[in-house]
């Protein structure tokens, strides 16, 4: 009964360990899990089809894309993915579902981008902000609109779980996208052409 009482005491005492030093996430897949819907406005649909190029990513530290900073020390979120390519991609699903027209190429505008922010700080909740500098241009190269545009979230949950993070990151993508799709001056840019 004791060699029990001192196995199951070892047993509770390594699992207590293990749960405290939480595995570090990095290097995680970005993965697309919105939890918040494109807030669209009433806005002149262009006649014309939407190209968008793989944005770059213009971060200074490339690979982080979040921090839990609930202890002492910092827990990084990391990934190896393209964030540009991953911002891109589903700000033109987001145009799409406002029911605009994109295409893979020969657009007759042309949307351009570079991820400035792409980041979710953790500490009593999750707060994600992505900061994106846009250039739309015509076939020709004109260009017909260029500005930052920026959207966040903020959400509680868990601490420091992945699926939070992709949340939040996803979301603040949908708030850029239904920031941007609601300015007069972005919205005459499209409509022009």
């Amino acid at each position: 009964m004791r060699l029990r009482l001192l196995f199951l005491a070892v047993a509770v005492t390594l699992s207590a360990h293990a749960y405290a030093k939480t595995a570090l996430l990095q290097n995680v897949p970005l993965q697309w899990k919105p939890t918040s819907e494109l807030q669209l406005s009433t806005m002149q649909m262009p006649s014309g089809s939407i190209q968008f190029d793989t944005f770059q990513d213009e971060r200074n530290r490339k690979e982080m894309i979040g921090e839990n900073l609930e202890d002492n020390t910092p827990k990084p979120v990391t990934t190896s993915d393209d964030v540009g390519a991953f911002v891109s991609s589903h700000m033109r699903g987001l145009f799409d579902h406002a029911g605009l027209k994109t295409v893979d190429s020969d657009g007759a505008i042309r949307v351009k981008g570079e991820v400035r922010q792409f980041f979710v700080t953790e500490t009593a909740t999750y707060k994600s902000i992505l900061v994106v500098h846009l250039t739309v241009t015509d076939r020709g190269g004109k260009t017909l609109w260029s500005g930052l545009a920026s959207g966040d979230a903020t959400r509680f949950g868990r601490s420091y779980k992945a699926e939070n993070y992709y949340e939040v990151l996803s979301d603040a993508i949908v708030n850029t996208v239904s920031s941007l799709l609601e300015s007069e001056e972005f919205q005459k840019a499209l409509s022009d052409h």
